[in-house]
């Protein structure tokens, strides 16, 4: 991870301290996508990564060619997604992968060999996503978790998830998260149980579990993101209209939130998955070429440096 003097608040200030790091070594599994080399050659031209493109080489070199590749990168054919995954996750093993990038082959296959024993990339960890949102109106980073692997997390999966996330708040400078457990309410309801689960985080932190961290829940997600919204309902926490980490009650909230948000904010989005021995990519097939540019940034700020 680069050193930080400051709090980062922005995808282009990710890119100029990451500029400051070694050029990390990121393997595709499945890399014959257009947007993916598209990603892929931005950054190259930025020297923030050196490729290896694992898959099969009659689809990957005409997207190369097209987009005018340049400077150095690696082509490891294989065909056949099982195949793919298994040799890009081997690459990890080995240590000649410092990322992975899940490309063209399915999720599932993708994390199966990522948690098969022999490739030694499990961490005793769950691994959960964090997807770290700008937008225009909100002065900081949003971090969003879970909205990718985790469907409808217990109490002890949430406790994970949130560590997960202030990791990577870590990696982003952000010293004291505020962290909001999000539910559709502010009062513990026992019958919307996920106030229940918030009710419990908050005083786990209360006793230090998650060290040094600001946290309210439940939380709506109105008074997390707008001080104005706390005065008039009255609700008082460090937490109201300052929210760094927003922790989702289930992976539908999550999904749905980060997209309208990208779909109707125009919001740059990177995600990383945690929990692994390494940051893993895992990106939707619709997501843009910016999108998965964000995500490569983002995964080699939080890479941990082995000098």
């Amino acid at each position: 991870m680069p050193e930080l003097s400051a709090t980062i608040t922005s995808f282009n200030q990710i890119f100029d301290s990451i500029h400051r790091c070694s050029t990390r070594r990121l393997a595709i599994a499945g890399a014959g996508n257009s947007e993916i080399i598209t990603a892929i050659n931005e950054s190259v031209n930025k020297k923030i990564v050196y490729p290896i493109l694992v898959g099969d080489r009659n689809k990957i070199q005409p997207l190369i060619e097209k987009v005018g590749l340049q400077g150095d990168y690696k082509i490891i054919h294989i065909t056949g997604d099982e195949e793919i995954a298994q040799k890009t996750a081997e690459l990890a093993k080995s240590g000649e992968a410092e990322l992975l990038m899940k490309g063209k082959v399915p999720t599932g296959t993708f994390l199966k060999a990522v948690l098969d024993r022999k490739n030694e990339l499990r961490s005793g960890e769950l691994l959960s996503h964090t997807a770290v949102v700008e937008v225009e109106k909100y002065p900081k980073l949003m971090l969003f978790t879970d909205g990718g692997i985790n469907v409808a997390p217990n109490l002890e999966q949430k406790v994970a998830i949130l560590k997960n996330s202030l990791r990577v708040a870590g990696a982003l400078g952000i010293s004291q998260p505020k962290v909001a457990v999000l539910s559709a309410v502010e009062v513990v309801n026992p019958k919307i149980p996920d106030t229940l689960d918030a009710q419990q985080l908050v005083e786990m932190a209360g006793r230090g579990e998650f060290g040094d961290i600001d946290i309210a829940g439940p939380i709506a997600m109105d008074l997390a993101i707008s001080d104005y919204a706390a005065q008039l309902k009255g609700y008082h926490s460090k937490v109201a209209g300052e929210a760094d980490v927003f922790l989702v009650p289930d992976i539908s909230t999550g999904n749905i939130t980060v997209k309208a948000l990208i779909y109707l904010a125009q919001a740059k989005v990177g995600g990383i998955i945690m929990g692994a021995s390494i940051p893993i990519i895992l990106l939707s097939r619709s997501d843009t070429a910016e999108i998965k540019l964000c995500s490569i940034a983002l995964g080699c700020m939080v890479v941990e440096d082995k000098d």
